[in-house]
């Protein structure tokens, strides 16, 4: 299979090269091609022919979505719209992923696929849209929400990812506060590019949810994080209210894998064993 990997600097996208590894992967970054200029994802796939258009490029600061609204759907809706024509035109997938915020947090047992979403931020909303545009547009499309995701390319980009942002300030003997009402699945990017390179090989479109098992709340994602590390920061837990984040996020996001057990895959391995294996391999 050739595909076109659209943000492939990204975290995410660097892990997926790698579980892509049997098929033609085409790297584009967002300094080669910004998925809001629609000659140029044409021309892209043109030149190159692919049989699947895979899409990590985003807008997912999310607390400047909140400031930044006509960026943020010019990116993550009217840029996705781009892939889905040009999706259609070469007769290719799109694989194109969403966020766990598009759920409002309210319901405390895992949403499933069916479940209506209830965005509660400028980023979530224009996640949504873009997840509509797909469901409505594209000929044939995986669309993968997923939630908490850190990855050792993430490691060293702008602001790194949670886990070494954590790890950082705790060296630095710096007092850390952290929301425990906030509640998540923590995801490997690596399981997530292992679980999805088999999936991409079927015609088994549709919506997924795809995170690693479990689900725990910030605070405490960033307590096993020490733990690991054999660290005893001055760790605390606050209330998203006390943090005072422009966007709102949801009290309990945690996602069901439904569909993806539904197409007779085994489902991810639990969060807390992602993480360890992470750790082993983190910088010291």
């Amino acid at each position: 299979m050739r595909i076109l990997l659209f943000g492939a600097n990204g975290q995410l996208a660097q892990d997926l090269k790698v579980a892509l590894t049997e098929d033609e992967v085409i790297g584009l970054t967002h300094g080669e091609i910004d998925i809001r200029d629609y000659p140029a994802v044409e021309a892209a796939a043109k030149k190159h022919q692919p049989d699947c258009l895979l899409n990590t490029a985003a807008f997912h600061r999310v607390d400047e979505c909140e400031d930044q609204v006509e960026p943020s759907f010019a990116v993550n809706a009217a840029g996705v719209h781009n892939l889905v024509r040009v999706a259609n035109q070469c007769g290719a997938v799109l694989v194109h992923f969403s966020t766990d915020y598009v759920f409002e947090g309210v319901q405390r047992k895992p949403r499933v696929e069916t479940d209506a979403p209830n965005p509660q931020s400028i980023y979530a909303l224009s996640k949504l849209a873009g997840e509509l545009i797909v469901r409505r547009y594209a000929q044939k499309y995986f669309l993968i929400r997923t939630c908490g995701l850190y990855g050792r390319a993430g490691s060293g980009g702008k602001g790194g990812n949670f886990v070494e942002t954590m790890l950082r300030l705790a060296r630095a003997g710096k007092p850390i506060r952290v929301v425990s009402d906030q509640v998540l699945t923590p995801t490997n990017t690596k399981d997530l590019a292992e679980k999805l390179a088999p999936l991409l090989h079927t015609n088994k479109y549709g919506l997924y949810h795809m995170t690693n098992a479990g689900e725990c709340s910030w605070c405490d994602f960033a307590a096993e994080i020490f733990r690991l590390a054999g660290l005893t920061p001055d760790l605390q837990p606050t209330t998203s209210a006390a943090f005072g984040a422009k966007a709102r996020r949801p009290a309990y996001s945690v996602l069901d894998n439904l569909a993806y057990r539904n197409a007779s895959f085994a489902d991810f391995r639990p969060w807390q064993e992602a993480l360890a294996d992470y750790m082993r391999t983190a910088k010291p």
